[in-house]
Parts: structure tokens; C-alpha cells; sequence
């Protein structure tokens, strides 16, 4: 069976560098086509950059990298240095990578490469705010077309807000990104705190990681021991919620994690509760399904094939 291929659109961040490296280990299963980048957990200028030391440090410096949206579609930008750190991805020492940043704007190249595609075969995997994905709608919405399915990291129903009282992040930085998204008519697996709040990288994950032994397993457990910093005084746990990785994790083991078809709307206009996304878990309303949410995983299983998957950079 050929591998998926995929577009793999992020704001690194250490759990986007986390999602990148597990995509990046299962070539089999996944064809990256390329990777987007967008203003978010950093701006622009940090997640391309982010994005490219990644591909580096993981031998890839074929991926092409492409940076995209430094602001969002309506509001103001929005980051998160207070978690990441300054550089986006704290934990390891940054260097200028030898991955070039394609000349390419992010958008062009996902409306380019949609508008080439056959019919329903390329996946979005949109791990930061979703500016990019929605501005390529807004410019041609004939690629939806091409999409396959988009699987997201974003949103929140019992969770709540990690951002604000009842906003996630990434859905609060570009709401009315999200807001295209979600309800864009194509298949839409969303992966929310609800689900993400369920694997922590506690100690003696992070340590199951790291020893590992190679370059990559290594990166890992230094980024996820600064990132464990701010959440684990946050919540009172025993580790960070690895947001990202689940995106990717549910393409190559969708059986580790379970979802329901439901409505997801997104509140754009209130002041109040801005980038909240109104799940309609148990079908109160007559609004249609747009999207599978994931409410549980197999945690233990979400790290066995996270060093499964890390161990093959030492091959």
C-alpha cells in the first residue's frame, strides 16, 4: 500500500517537533509532500526556522520547508514564549540549518500542490493555528477537492481553554481560521485538549525516550524537559500534554485512540469567549456532523509507538 501523502502545516514549538520526527520516521506509512509553517507558538520568522532544524536533525533536509502566514486572518497576533521558551523550541541549542527555506509562499504551495493532486489524496495535518489551510480555501476553494481528510490539533470541549477560559490555543490565535476549517466539508479528524491532556511526558517517559540514544531520541527528551516546565505548575501533573504528536500518531495507529462524529462550531464573535469551539457531544442540536472528535487514547500505546517509531533514526 503506498504511503499517504500528507502536507504537515505547524508553528514549532516543541510538540510540533515532536509531531515532525514522528512523521518523519514513518516513510512507509506517510509521504510528506511538505511542511508549512505559520505565526503561532512563535512568529513566523522562529517556526520556519524551527521547522527546518527539525528536518536537520532528523537527516531530512530533503523536506521541502515552506513559511506561510505571519499573522492571523482577522485578529492580531497571538504567542506563547511563556511555554516554548524565546526560540520556540527551548530545550536544545539553535543553529542556522542547512534545510533552505523554499522561496514559495506556504499558501501558494498548498494551492498549488491541491490544485495538482488527484481527487481525495493528500491529507492536511494542520498542528498550529490554522491560517494557512483556511487562506488556501479562501483563495480556491476547488482544492478541498483534492483533501483526502484534514487531522487537527485544536479546540476543546471538557477541557475547557489552556489559553483562555474556554479557548485552546491554537483555535483562539485564529478563530476564524478554524472556523473555515471545521466547517469546510471535507472529512475532519480533531484532535482537542480533551484527548492531548491524556498523554503526559512524565519523567519516566521522557526517560524512556532519551534512552533511545540517538540524535533525534535525544532532542526529543531535551525539548520535552524544558516543555514539562510551565504545564506541570499549570495543572498540577505529572508531566506536559504532548499536543501535536497526536495528529500524526492517529494516522499511523488510529486504533489507539477513539472519536465520535459531531458538530464543532466556533465562536467568533464574542469578546467573552473567543475561539471557544461548541462541541455537540451528545447531538442535542440538528447541526450536521463536520468533524470526528477525539475524546480517548491509549496512552502507554501513544508512547510505545512514539519510541518505536524514534528508535529507527538510529538505523
Amino acid at each position: 500500500m503506498a504511503p499517504r501523502k500528507v502536507i504537515i502545516d505547524c508553528d514549532p514549538g516543541q510538540d510540533d517537533a515532536v509531531a515532525l520526527f514522528l512523521a518523519m520516521a514513518s516513510p512507509a506509512e506517510l509521504d510528506v509532500l511538505g511542511i508549512t509553517t505559520v505565526a503561532g507558538n512563535v512568529p513566523l520568522e522562529l517556526t520556519q526556522r524551527n521547522a527546518r532544524m527539525m528536518c536537520d536533525i532528523a537527516g531530512r533536509t530533503d523536506l521541502p520547508v515552506y513559511a506561510g502566514c505571519e499573522k492571523p486572518l482577522v485578529r492580531d497576533a497571538i504567542t506563547a514564549e511563556y511555554i516554548h521558551g524565546a526560540t520556540g523550541i527551548d530545550g536544545i541549542d539553535v543553529f542556522e540549518p542547512e534545510t533552505p527555506l523554499q522561496a514559495q509562499h506556504a499558501v501558494d504551495f498548498i494551492v498549488e500542490t491541491l490544485r495538482n493532486a488527484e481527487t481525495a489524496s493528500v491529507t492536511l495535518i494542520p498542528t498550529g493555528p490554522m491560517t494557512n489551510i483556511a487562506a488556501a480555501i479562501q483563495r480556491d476553494p476547488a482544492i478541498l477537492d483534492a483533501v483526502e481528510r484534514i487531522v487537527s490539533m485544536g479546540g476543546a470541549m471538557r477541557e475547557g481553554g489552556n489559553r483562555s477560559p474556554s479557548a485552546e490555543f491554537n483555535v483562539l490565535v485564529d478563530p476564524h481560521a478554524a472556523d473555515i476549517v471545521y466547517r469546510c466539508g471535507r472529512p475532519v479528524t480533531a484532535m482537542g485538549l480533551d484527548v492531548t491532556h491524556q498523554v503526559l511526558s512524565t519523567r519516566e517517559r521522557v526517560m524512556r525516550i532519551r534512552n533511545v540514544g540517538n540524535a533525534v531520541a535525544v532532542a526529543t527528551a531535551d525539548m520535552l524537559s524544558f516543555f514539562h516546565r510551565y504545564d506541570t505548575r499549570k495543572y498540577g501533573s505529572e508531566g506536559a500534554p504532548l499536543h501535536d504528536p497526536c495528529t500524526v500518531a492517529w494516522l499511523l495507529r488510529p486504533d489507539l485512540f477513539a472519536t465520535k462524529a459531531c458538530n464543532l462550531s466556533v465562536e467568533t464573535g464574542s469578546a467573552l469567549t473567543l475561539g471557544h469551539t461548541a462541541v455537540d457531544f451528545w447531538h442535542v442540536t440538528d447541526r450536521p456532523h463536520n468533524i470526528d472528535w477525539t475524546y480517548e487514547v491509549d496512552a502507554e500505546g501513544f508512547y510505545d509507538l512514539l519510541v518505536e517509531k524514534l528508535a529507527v533514526f538510529g538505523d
